[in-house]
């Protein structure tokens, strides 16, 4: 791996130019046959989308050439990566130079251009924004059909900072130029429990502004809720250190979960890939480490903590799971069967149960309304466990420096806190399918906030442009998708087309 030579996508006598050049000229082709009015696909073998979508008779674009990396420079700590790239097969490269993206999202399977065109987030976001924030450049085919290079500045500066929550409605990146930060071999964790809300919150934005806790660095944070009084912050540092930290002093009413390291005095870092499941490991380890590519994918294990809807937890049942069985792809595979054959409700009928309302939503949530939302949530939905992710948007020349980014109106200089809750719930009696979304919806908007467009979304159109800065996208969507023929951004989230 370290012996890979850089090379630009533009030179024509490089091997790896030579392959992309082959594989977007077959996307290409693959767009032009598709006839007009037909919706447009990407013929994925994965998906981390939520959104049910109406059938469609066309094959999907080809773009089974554009999943590898065309190279890393080390010294300006680039990457060209072709734009259908998972995450997991990025990684698996810039870790041989000592480096990783800037954000990494959770889960194996997301794809660079997805996490783009789709946004992103993960533990290194309080520092480093969003992925789309490390974007120098890419290419995109438009819904017109042309394949441009983009950038911050110059003729398609416009598109550019649209594509980041355009969900390929705006066009498709087939290379992306992201910038990379580099990593140690381990990550030394603090798991810090927290029983007041309020207390969490200001926490949290105390490590946003000092990137410090107890006097040492924090270089990625996120955290679970629990129940109201008991949730953790994970304050992780890069290190090559593999000695646990010592315990410190708890600071104010925070103090660190029970338990010491098991990597204690230099033992072997953690391993949840096998019957140890990681969110569990929270209220039992006041320190834990792992290598950093453990760390980036401790989630996808158990899909967060979602695997035990299959059972997947059970000391019996994970004995008999192949442990390559154990990732999320193959949980969402599952979700696709069940969403299309319909077995666990047919059972609930069958037991006179209610049926159930999918509740699957990340939201942004201002640093200030966090608590009182969590609380709403708490008391009104009650799933549980729910995900916290603090992030700001990335700051690129000193304080107020942030880029706007219209389609995901983020405020530069605020902190905001995604609020992750993936499951279920009753449907109440009198109650319709969609109910709880739209509370959700509605208690997202009282704080400021916004949703990301993964999964059911129900807004009117008139709030949905208000939201998703419909203005910036419609001039956006007619220069460069002047005839529409790709799906637009509402028909998407909203219609499910």
């Amino acid at each position: 791996m370290c012996a890979l030579r850089v090379e630009r996508v533009g030179d024509p006598h490089g091997p790896a130019g030579d392959r992309h050049g082959r594989a977007v000229e077959a996307l290409r082709r693959s767009y032009a046959a598709v006839p007009a009015g037909e919706p447009v696909r990407l013929a994925k073998r994965t998906s981390n989308l939520f959104r049910p979508r109406a059938a469609t008779a066309s094959p999907g674009l080809d773009v089974g050439g554009l999943t590898g990396v065309l190279g890393v420079d080390p010294v300006a700590r680039t990457a060209d990566v072709q734009g259908m790239c998972t995450y997991e097969d990025l990684v698996a490269v810039t870790l041989s130079y000592g480096l990783m993206p800037l954000v990494v999202p959770q889960l194996r399977t997301i794809t660079l251009g997805g996490a783009v065109t789709g946004l992103g987030i993960e533990s290194t976001s309080f520092r480093n924004g969003l992925p789309h924030e490390s974007v120098v450049e890419m290419d995109v085919l438009t819904g017109a059909g042309d394949l441009l290079t983009i950038g911050p500045d110059g003729p398609h500066a416009d598109l550019f900072a649209a594509f980041p929550n355009s969900l390929g409605s705006l066009g498709y990146a087939t290379r992306l130029r992201i910038e990379l930060q580099p990593v140690r071999r381990y990550v030394a964790l603090r798991n810090v429990r927290f029983t007041d809300l309020d207390t969490l919150v200001d926490a949290i934005g105390a490590v946003t502004t000092t990137r410090m806790w107890a006097g040492r660095p924090v270089d990625a944070m996120d955290g679970v809720v629990f129940a109201p009084d008991e949730a953790y912050l994970v304050l992780g540092a890069f290190t090559d250190d593999a000695r646990p930290a010592d315990e410190e002093r708890p600071a104010d009413d925070a103090r660190p979960a029970g338990g010491v390291s098991p990597a204690g005095g230099g033992q072997r870092p953690s391993d949840y890939t096998g019957r140890e499941i990681y969110y569990r490991s929270l209220s039992r380890r006041g320190h834990d480490l792992l290598t950093t590519h453990d760390y980036l994918w401790r989630w996808d294990t158990d899909w967060f903590w979602c695997s035990r809807a299959f059972g997947a937890q059970h000391p019996v049942v994970r004995r008999l799971w192949p442990s390559r069985w154990r990732r999320s792809d193959v949980y969402h595979r599952l979700v696709r069967l069940e969403q299309r054959y319909g077995v666990a409700a047919r059972v609930d009928r069958w037991r006179g149960r209610a049926p159930r309302e999918r509740v699957v939503q990340d939201v942004e949530i201002p640093l200030a309304g966090t608590a009182d939302f969590l609380r709403w949530f708490a008391h009104e939905v009650g799933m549980a466990p729910v995900w916290l992710c603090p992030l700001r948007l990335r700051e690129v020349a000193g304080p107020g420096s942030a880029r706007v980014w219209p389609l995901y109106p983020l405020r530069p200089g605020e902190t905001y806190v995604n609020v992750g809750f993936w499951g279920s719930v009753p449907i109440a009696r009198g109650a319709a399918d969609g109910d709880v979304n739209r509370a959700v919806e509605r208690a997202v908007a009282r704080t400021g906030g916004h949703k990301s467009l993964y999964s059911d979304a129900y807004y009117a159109r008139a709030e949905f442009d208000r939201l998703y800065g419909g203005a910036a996208y419609h001039a956006v969507k007619d220069r460069y998708d002047p005839e529409h023929r790709l799906t637009g951004l509402y028909e998407k989230a909203v219609a499910r087309q």
